[in-house]
């Protein structure tokens, strides 16, 4: 199948030898630890707490129900007893509503999903989000109001250190297939579409193999940062273009990460919950590794298990370092949507001393979405909201070209990333202005 491409981007260092040769392997669960778990692990309303403190819980077993249509099922990952329900520590959130269990059997046996009425229901219990980083409820995308034809399968794993993807792609290849089949099967869709970057090699051999007896198309990305993004996917694979303010469903399209689509394969064929995943941890650790992993389990479980730190780490990143969040507590739990775990050391960071604006360009010619940064930034800069939203701030992906281009360290990304929110409530204004 033909690759299309799409404007702007970047090319980082990678740096991710260190990991994306070597076997998933997993975190044994130990008696008496404590996980912790959100009940906010997705985009839209935190989950309702369905348990008590010292309630005896099971592995798989919801104690968070779904909010609304767009919010999830949270289960537990731990057979034991629940110590708290309160608040845990969150990247985002700093202290978010949360469960505490204390782990008394370390079995890897789980509560079976019951059959649901529908296929999206079976989703929204199975808790699956998108794997990818962004969280979306998947049932929610399994719901499409409008036509769809097409069902991109998300392999990119464009983030820098990254490789959980890949070796999922490398370890469960007909899974992935076989789950996107099921999602195909279900929407009754025209076209599957698997997408991986000409990076993973033996990833693109793994589904080559299967291609004539799935059905599918296989398109091998260039190697670019955001390819991974869904519109930059979509314009890639599809010469598609999604419209300002839209979802990928105006132009006919799913799309579901690699993990996602595995996700929701053991969901119905093992009737398995989402309470664990495969997480990156690298850096200034001594043995990088990609490890299975509990939700809930602190990511300091996580280094220990990693041989600990090489050196004093001086920025703990969660997730990539063009889109991940800096976590500020070794405290802070695994979640659904946690890609990474990335350690670095004083050294390993850039100097980050800010200069004005040198009007180079730079910026303008990688972002993906064509907008304006370097005029942007002045709006942050003076806090002109009502200009920012004008120049099309809600269009930015926070994937932060704009910052890892600027020579004059401009934080660029981060300040759209936060003024995105307030911009976000004056365009509501105008809107019901608008309407009367």
């Amino acid at each position: 199948m033909p690759y299309f491409g799409f404007k702007g981007g970047i090319h980082p260092k990678y740096n991710k030898s260190a990991t994306q040769s070597k076997t998933t392997v997993t975190l044994p669960v130990e008696i008496g630890e404590v996980v912790h778990i959100p009940l906010s692990q997705h985009i839209g309303a935190p989950a309702k707490v369905l348990v008590k403190k010292n309630q005896q819980v099971r592995v798989g077993e919801p104690i968070g129900e779904a909010a609304g249509f767009i919010s999830t099922t949270i289960h537990s990952s731990v057979t034991g007893k629940v110590v708290a329900v309160g608040t845990v520590e969150h990247p985002v959130g700093g202290r978010v509503p949360g469960v505490s269990i204390q782990v008394e059997d370390a079995t890897n046996d789980y509560i079976r999903l019951e059959k649901a009425g529908s296929f999206q229901k079976g989703v929204m219990a199975a808790g699956i989000a998108g794997m990818g980083g962004a969280t979306f409820p998947s049932h929610v995308k399994l719901s499409p109001p409008k036509d769809i034809d097409a069902l991109l399968i998300n392999g990119a794993e464009c983030e820098p250190y990254l490789t959980c993807d890949h070796r999922v792609m490398v370890e469960r290849t007909e899974d992935i297939i076989k789950g996107s089949v099921i999602i195909k099967e279900k929407l009754d869709l025209e076209k599957l579409i698997i997408c991986v970057e000409k990076n993973k090699p033996d990833a693109i051999e793994a589904f080559k193999k299967f291609e004539s007896t799935y059905g599918f198309e296989l398109v091998e990305l260039e190697v670019k940062y955001p390819q991974g993004g869904e519109k930059q996917l979509i314009k890639a694979a599809l010469d598609r273009v999604v419209p300002e303010g839209k979802l990928p469903m105006e132009v006919g399209v799913i799309v579901h990460n690699v993990g996602t689509a595995v996700a929701i394969y053991d969901s119905v064929e093992h009737g398995k919950p989402m309470y664990e995943r495969i997480v990156t941890v690298t850096g200034a650790v001594k043995e990088p590794k990609n490890i299975m992993v509990r939700i809930g389990t602190p990511i300091s479980k996580l280094i220990e298990y990693c041989g600990g730190f090489v050196g004093t780490p001086r920025k703990i990143v969660m997730g990539g370092p063009m889109m991940g969040l800096a976590v500020t507590s070794l405290d802070t739990p695994v979640m659904k949507g946690t890609s990474g775990i990335l350690i670095y050391k004083e050294e390993d960071l850039p100097n980050l001393n800010q200069y004005k604006c040198m009007r180079c360009g730079r910026c303008v010619e990688t972002c993906p979405m064509g907008l304006v940064p370097s005029a942007m930034d002045r709006f942050v800069v003076k806090e002109l909201y009502e200009e920012l939203a004008d120049w099309h701030v809600m269009n930015c992906i926070e994937c932060g070209c704009c910052s890892y281009t600027c020579p004059s360290r401009r934080t660029l990304a981060g300040g759209f990333k936060t003024s995105k929110r307030l911009v976000a409530g004056i365009l509501r204004a105008r809107e019901e202005k608008k309407n009367g």
